[in-house]
């Protein structure tokens, strides 16, 4: 990489953005880093940094286009809009193509050519349309984040219980600086990019019993795995206020993690980041701090 590059990153005041950004901004020779936000005010500590803002919305691909002119590699971080994320994608894939970008780094799901989830859809839609674009691009086939769960931490400690209906299903999760440090690796490396496929994902697996069990450890108290049928854990993502349609895709996730959907061993993310991914009880640590 060279000092002169300018790599743009969608989603940038999103929470893996964000940390994709402050690992740019921490390498030698510093990238000149655009940040693609919807609404720039929201990231003024971004442009504080240094960091360019450009106005885009994926529903916009005037504006996508105009925020990728002069790029000359991109990080195309997933929508978090479900059931739109592929049209989301067409939007900066076509942008980046007429943009003339040099690699377009896309953040994928775990085994997307084979995973089961609902989730995996838009994942090999929007691979299939990097495929037919003509681009330079990467995949970075993210595995599950362990913030995932540890983001309710405190709920589980106070209820005594962690719910799903992952069974003994084996998980693979990093926590996402470990992702974030994937992406920065992949977008500023010396080494040739295009055509790589990743596969992402922590160095040791969990179920989700032996996830409860670090809870318990930790907090000195007793929390225990449920496992409950798909319809009864969707139904209960609902009643915490998730909208309907993405309790029935989470809930049909964990009931793929039964077959492995988010179990790997490859060892990608660790040569990747140069360093062993971050243990579950870090992240369980971090979370039970922050609750507490």
């Amino acid at each position: 990489m060279t000092g002169s590059e300018t790599i743009a990153v969608t989603g940038a005041t999103g929470q893996l953005g964000r940390l994709v950004i402050a690992d740019l901004l921490a390498r030698t020779p510093t990238p000149h880093i655009i940040a693609m936000v919807r609404t720039p005010a929201a990231a003024q500590d971004l442009a504080d940094r240094g960091v360019e803002l450009r106005a885009a919305d994926y529903e916009d691909p005037a504006a996508v286009a105009a925020a990728l002119t002069g790029v000359d590699k991109v990080l195309l971080i997933s929508s978090s809009a479900v059931g739109q994320r592929a049209a989301h994608h067409r939007s900066v894939i076509e942008a980046a193509a007429a943009a003339g970008v040099t690699l377009l780094a896309y953040t994928s799901i775990l085994h997307a050519d084979t995973n089961p989830m609902l989730l995996g859809t838009e994942h090999r839609e929007t691979e299939a349309l990097l495929a037919a674009s003509g681009l330079p691009y990467a995949l970075l086939r993210n595995g599950w984040y362990t913030e995932n769960y540890t983001a309710a931490a405190l709920p589980a400690v106070q209820h005594g219980a962690v719910l799903g209906s992952s069974g003994d299903g084996r998980i693979s999760s990093a926590a996402r600086a470990d992702f974030a440090a994937a992406a920065a690796a992949v977008l500023t490396s010396t080494e040739e990019q295009a055509g790589k496929v990743y596969e992402l994902a922590g160095d040791s697996a969990y179920t989700l019993s032996d996830y409860a069990a670090e809870l318990a450890r930790q907090s000195g108290k007793p929390v225990a795995y449920q496992d409950l049928p798909e319809a009864d854990f969707a139904a209960a993502l609902e009643s915490m206020g998730l909208p309907a349609a993405l309790a029935k895709a989470l809930a049909d996730s964990s009931v793929q993690t039964k077959a492995g959907a988010l179990f790997d061993d490859s060892g990608d993310l660790r040569r990747l980041i140069g360093r062993p991914t971050t243990p579950l009880a870090e992240t369980v640590a971090a979370a039970l701090a922050t609750a507490g």
